[in-house]
Formats: C-alpha cells, structure tokens, sequence
C-alpha cells in the first residue's frame, strides 16, 4: 500500500517562511501540517473556480 503523505523539499522565501512558522504556531500546528491546510484551501478556491 503506497504511503498518504510523502516528502518532498522546496526552496521558500525566507519572508514567507517566518510568517508561516508564526502562523504555524499561533494554530497549534506544526509548519507542515499547516502548508498543507493551505495548500488544500488554495486548491479548492481553484476548483470553485471551475
């Protein structure tokens, strides 16, 4: 059975990524777990879209 989640490494804006560990943290989250709540939301905004 292929594994639900898999690791990948990016390169980000050090900016952006100060803001999403602030933001990360005020969320109780860890950063990847809230990159990826992002990344969902944007994804959905864009299949409303559709």
């Amino acid at each position: 059975m292929k594994p639900l989640k898999e690791k990948i490494s990016i390169t980000i804006d050090n900016d952006i990524l100060t803001k999403l560990k602030y933001e990360a943290e005020k969320d109780d989250r860890s950063l990847s777990q809230y990159i990826n709540i992002i990344l969902k939301q944007h994804i959905t905004r864009i299949e409303d879209k559709k």
